[in-house]
């Protein structure tokens, strides 16, 4: 799923016994200084596993003495010297971590991921160090009873809230004992995450379908039994084929594969990771956390966990969100029934006596696809080569907010497959530096995210990057995109612009640090480009001919967009449906985590021919920074359908609307209310129809 992941690491402090001097590699260790490269880039080529402990080690040091500087502080507290302060105490952790934990993601091994699990409860006390310490938040307190004098600006006032938000939601007014509990809390979900997140990794990489007979690949394009071909050989199979739970591998065989048997074979692979009772079953780290969760929710006077997570969002409570969620749910699912019942004729046209089942929709939906159609996915890949649709990407961006990008050589990167990419202004000044990581590969996670190697902060220009799992070029034929692909690399890109485009004078609110709910409003708007007939004629050219698609491929794309969209929104809300669910518990007595997942799923009516896009024990989201917050792309839909209306009234590249798009949502980062903002954009709250009309429910 398409995504953005939130920092890992805020304030971060340590036991002063697991501090130790790293003097002896201040001039070796990458981390310690600023990056002393061209564009201030991180020296990939320089970091090995070694340096990044005694960072994490020296940057919780230098923290600690910033914290101390802001303590010991002769002066009445104010703004700046306590908050501004605050936001700048940890420029060595900010530089490793934002390393370390994409890496994590994108190219982690076995002692990474070794490393993370030994630092993560170090990390955890240092940030309950920091947000549980009585004389810094004293100093807090002060200056946030100061507000209504300190003459701040809406950007230094949201700073300051959200600071001393902050510092009590992390339990700064608790009791000592009871602060000595959500210490131990928050120890342990430290790790657990990781392991969770690490057993999907190993479940994804664990399976592998080969099939050696040509008999079997019956219905697979061509271009994917060569890709197969290619893994299996790689892999030392040379004459098989080779098919794993990659996206751009599972995706492709249920929708081409004539071999049912196999089918469900894959399929219930993928729906049942981290759930065969073994070294990587996820059935007990999910039930403990959510129990985790829960009593820390209950901790800092909350009934249930979700209501914690959402006094921080657009959203404000759990009952709010699952009003949302219901409605959409009464449109989704009779839209989702009528599409099983049309897959179910074309079965049985052919007199096979066979039942539709969740292995079998998108075998028969791209049959359906065809009829209703006259559209074959295998029709507009060659359109859609990787080099073109990112370009494509970038033209809009540039027409939209007249950036350009350009490929930089000779930086520095972690993986051959990563190019890198320099953003100026319409000015010529420099907006910052993008990293692009687009193939699958065993040390990178599933999916598509967005993430930084630095925040944007005044004059400071972010780096960001873009990381996805598309389809692998093989031999003479490029990496051809499918439409759900193209979207991915546009969705993302949506992400990134949200970050370079960042204008705001401190870090803890700029970019892409805002509302969980608000978060995926640049990305999902960004996707609505992809597909306009005007875009596609500025990048959609065969990969082998350049002809421009054609006006009549043009034509079936845009009647399709409504196609199975039932299935696609109803998979999707049941996840958030089921995050919500869980998030809700105000007991977690008797958890069974399955049962409780299949009761869940019941309750709602959801057929059996459609799961959740997520189930619980690889819902990696709701571990990574979307636990109660899985609903947040639809709710984003919202906005980001009735933002997207604005362009379509006065033209989908007007200046005027992409001016007011740019100066109030991409460049505001959290430095205002997201309703604000949005209002400031659109002049009035958003409207649900759009939504409704897009996805074909109205």
């Amino acid at each position: 799923m398409k995504m953005y992941k939130p920092k890992k690491c805020i304030f971060i402090l340590a036991l002063s016994c697991m501090i130790y001097s790293c003097a002896t590699q201040t001039e070796s260790n990458p981390f310690l200084t600023e990056y002393q490269t061209k564009y201030d880039v991180p020296p990939f080529d320089k970091i090995k596993l070694k340096h990044y402990e005694p960072a994490f080690m020296e940057g919780i040091k230098e923290q600690n003495e910033k914290i101390g500087t802001i303590i010991n502080n002769s002066e009445a507290p104010n703004f700046d010297n306590v908050i501004v302060a605050l936001d700048n105490s940890s420029p060595i952790l900010d530089r490793v971590s934002a390393i370390f934990f994409n890496l994590t993601d994108a190219e982690t091994t076995d002692e990474l991921t070794a490393l993370s699990i030994k630092l993560a409860p170090v990390l955890s006390d240092h940030s309950d160090n920091i947000l549980l310490n009585p004389k810094l938040f004293k100093k807090v307190q002060a200056v946030y009873a100061q507000e209504d004098s300190l003459k701040l600006t809406t950007e230094q006032k949201r700073l300051l809230e959200k600071t001393y938000k902050n510092f009590v939601r992390a339990g700064a007014n608790l009791a000592a004992e009871e602060q000595k509990h959500l210490r131990e809390i928050n120890k342990k979900l430290s790790t657990l995450g990781i392991q969770f997140s690490n057993n999907v990794l190993n479940e994804n990489n664990a399976f592998k379908l080969y099939i050696k007979n040509e008999s079997d690949l019956v219905g697979l394009p061509d271009w994917f039994r060569k890709s197969a071909a290619e893994e299996a050989k790689a892999d030392g199979h040379t004459g098989e084929w080779l098919f794993t739970l990659q996206n751009s591998s599972r995706i492709p065989f249920l929708q081409y594969s004539a071999n049912r048997s196999l089918r469900e074979k894959l399929y219930k692979a993928y729906i049942n990771r981290g759930n065969h009772n073994d070294k990587n079953d996820n059935k007990k780290i999910i039930t403990d956390i959510i129990k985790l969760r829960l009593e820390k929710a209950k901790l800092l006077g909350y009934d249930c966990y979700s209501n914690f997570v959402l006094d921080n969002t657009m959203a404000k409570n759990s009952a709010t969100v699952m009003t949302f969620l219901d409605k959409l749910w009464k449109y989704a699912l009779p839209k989702a029934q009528t599409e099983a019942a049309e897959l179910q004729k074309i079965m049985d046209k052919e007199s096979k006596g066979e039942k539709l089942e969740a292995w079998d929709w998108w075998y028969y939906t791209e049959k359906l696809r065809k009829e209703k159609y006259n559209l074959e996915e295998e029709e507009i890949k060659p359109y859609f080569k990787l080099e073109n649709v990112r370009e494509g990407a970038f033209a809009v961006a540039h027409k939209l907010y007249g950036i350009t990008l350009t490929k930089l050589d000779g930086i520095p990167v972690y993986n051959p497959d990563v190019e890198v990419f320099e953003v100026k202004d319409s000015d010529g000044s420099q907006l910052g530096i993008i990293y692009l990581d687009y193939f699958p590969r065993p040390g990178k996670s599933g999916g598509a995210w967005m993430s930084n190697y630095r925040e944007q902060q005044g004059k400071i220009r972010p780096l960001v990057c873009n990381v996805a799992s598309f389809t692998k070029p093989i031999g003479n034929t490029p990496s051809l995109l499918t439409i759900d692909e193209v979207e991915t690399l546009f969705h993302e890109f949506g992400h990134a612009l949200h970050g370079l485009l960042s204008k705001c004078n401190y870090k803890g609110i700029s970019g892409t640090n805002v509302a969980r709910d608000f978060v995926e409003l640049p990305s999902q708007i960004n996707e609505h480009w992809a597909t306009e007939p005007e875009v596609l004629k500025m990048y959609a050219k065969h990969y082998q001919t350049g002809e421009i698609i054609p006006d009549s491929l043009i034509e079936k794309i845009q009647k399709q967009k409504t196609f199975n969209q039932g299935f696609m929104t109803t998979e999707l809300l049941a996840a958030a449906i089921l995050d919500m669910s869980l998030h809700n518990l105000t007991s977690t007595n008797d958890l069974d985590i399955m049962t409780f997942e299949k009761k869940t799923m019941d309750n709602l009516e959801l057929i059996p021919e459609i799961a959740p896009r997520y189930r619980v024990t690889y819902f990696n989201h709701i571990i990574g920074g979307y636990a109660a917050g899985y609903y947040s792309y639809l709710w984003a839909n919202v906005l980001d359908n009735d933002a997207f209306e604005a362009f379509k009234e006065k033209g989908i590249f007007d200046k005027n609307t992409a001016d007011l798009f740019r100066h109030n949502i991409l460049e505001r980062g959290d430095s205002d209310d997201p309703m604000t903002l949005y209002k400031k954009f659109r002049g009035t709250e958003p409207n649900i129809e759009a939504m409704l009309k897009n996805r074909g429910m109205k």
